[in-house]
């Protein structure tokens, strides 16, 4: 499952539905005889493939070697490309959009400029409804140079080139000014990928000051577009994730979410920022164990994903599974209800080989991650040894430190469960070596690792008095600002208190 093959037009093929290769085999059929193209050969092949196999696509196209299938290879996928434009144009105010605006060019290019004029006109107020302050930008850039190459009489109506001046002048700062908020969210964002959560005061002043440096300062919210203040809640989320503060970063996350509240067609628009606001939002609830906050925005997400799936794209259903899937185990985590985790497992397994061309094989694992936790808390320990093992095993591909470390230990701890203390040995050395290398690693994972060496070398009759010792490590750990997140994760101290 996690070594699909990449052939680019391959999985373009089998990522169509039914309605889609309908549309393709019309569109292909307008002007000509399908069947007797290559490329419509070749399409119809690699339709009925599980795998792909170029040897097996050459025996079965005759006449068509290496070089040729390469060629025609190329046309497939940009005739395939053309067809899903045609599809999409309806869905995506963008692409209709692009393609009025090429339409004006065409019409300009055929000396036709006052077409084209009243043509940009037209499409002009549906970019600035739909906030594309980019295309409204271009399209401004083009309205300027047909009227300063030609005798449009728009001079005679009174303040018209005027207000054009001022309006490209005005939409040229708006573009600027939510460049530089969509950078500053990337760049805080950034900072975490780089450096993770804060460990110390030294560590906080630093991070506090980047993001003050870097902040924007034409921060005046009230003038803000919604994509600016959008990225600026972001932004702020981000930074407090990254100082360890919850109670803050909910408050930005509900902020972020609020803005959808407060214009809803942009929920239409934009469903996967929607998305995204809605699963911080919950990921924070999460990690402050909020589970009445928890079960209200879940159900604010699972509302939007019931009455607008059969118009989101594949993207958008991607996210949207993802996202709406992590949540959903997060809240059993929360409530509890391991029993009910089991019956929501087999329903996203069901689903994930549809994904694998398209999900970050990180999101794979991390759902393997968390259905492992759901089994270990279960007391199912050989079930979730499975899922860990995927993790453990893997031989390509990147992965944060944080689903590596939580993996390694809940795997020794399922061995522990499992009496199979002779592995458990050789198993702690490998991951103190791990813990060696580690960028960013805190007390609970090391206090951890070393309760169960001490477990390994004593009689079963002593491990109440060394569990109670642990216990009462992580009940002060707990306190400690710099250690919230690890216990959030993956819970050791409710597992100390299940031992004792």
């Amino acid at each position: 499952m996690l070594n699909a093959h990449k052939d680019q037009l391959f999985l373009l093929i089998k990522s169509l539905t039914k309605a889609e290769k309908r549309a393709f085999t019309l569109y292909v059929n307008r002007f000509q005889s399908g069947k007797d193209t290559k490329f419509t050969q070749l399409f119809d092949v690699m339709s009925k493939m599980d795998s792909y196999d170029e040897e097996t696509i050459l025996k079965k196209m005759k006449g068509v070697n290496k070089p040729n299938l390469a060629n025609i290879k190329r046309h497939l996928y940009k005739q395939l490309l053309t067809s899903l434009r045609l599809i999409y144009i309806q869905k995506n105010i963008d692409i209709q959009i692009r393609e009025q605006l090429d339409f004006a060019r065409i019409l300009y290019g055929k000396g036709m400029y006052m077409q084209a004029l009243r043509l940009l006109d037209r499409i002009k107020k549906i970019a600035v409804d739909h906030h594309q302050d980019l295309l409204h930008l271009e399209i401004l850039d083009f309205q300027k140079l047909i009227e300063a190459r030609h005798i449009t009489r728009s001079r005679l109506v009174e303040n018209k080139m005027e207000a054009l001046l001022e309006e490209a002048a005005h939409r040229s700062k708006v573009t600027h000014s939510s460049n530089l908020f969509s950078n500053f969210n990337i760049q805080v964002h950034g900072w975490y990928i780089q450096h993770g959560h804060v460990k110390n005061e030294a560590e906080v002043l630093k991070a506090s000051e980047y993001f003050n440096t870097n902040m924007p300062s034409n921060l005046i919210s009230e003038q803000l577009t919604f994509f600016e203040k959008a990225h600026l809640y972001q932004a702020h989320m981000w930074l407090s994730y990254i100082l360890l503060d919850f109670n803050k970063g909910s408050l930005y996350a509900k902020q972020w979410t609020n803005l959808f509240d407060g214009a809803p067609a942009m929920k239409e628009k934009d469903p996967v920022l929607y998305m995204r606001s809605l699963y911080y939002l919950l990921v924070f609830y999460y990690l402050l164990k909020d589970e009445d906050g928890f079960r209200n925005y879940l159900n604010k997400f699972e509302h939007f994903e019931a009455t607008h799936w059969n118009r989101l794209d594949d993207n958008a259903k991607m996210i949207g599974f993802t996202y709406l899937n992590l949540s959903r185990l997060n809240f059993l985590y929360i409530t509890q209800e391991y029993s009910k985790g089991q019956e929501l497992i087999k329903a996203i397994e069901k689903e994930l080989p549809h994904l694998e061309t398209t999900m970050d094989l990180h999101r794979i694992l991390l759902f393997y991650f968390k259905f492992a936790y759901l089994y270990f808390c279960a007391h199912q320990y050989e079930t979730a040894l499975d899922y860990l093992n995927e993790i453990i095993h893997l031989k390509t591909g990147y992965l944060r430190e944080d689903l590596i470390h939580n993996a390694r230990l809940l795997h020794l701890l399922c061995h522990y469960e499992l009496k199979n203390y002779n592995l458990m040995d050789y198993l702690i050395q490998q991951i103190e070596r791990l813990f060696e290398k580690a960028k960013e690693i805190g007390q609970v994972p090391r206090i951890t690792l070393n309760t169960l060496q001490k477990l390994l070398r004593t009689p079963p009759s002593q491990h109440q008095s060394i569990l109670k010792d642990f216990h009462q490590e992580l009940k002060t750990l707990e306190k400690k600002p710099y250690e919230k997140k690890s216990i959030q994760y993956l819970d050791i101290l409710a597992w100390a208190e299940g031992k004792i």
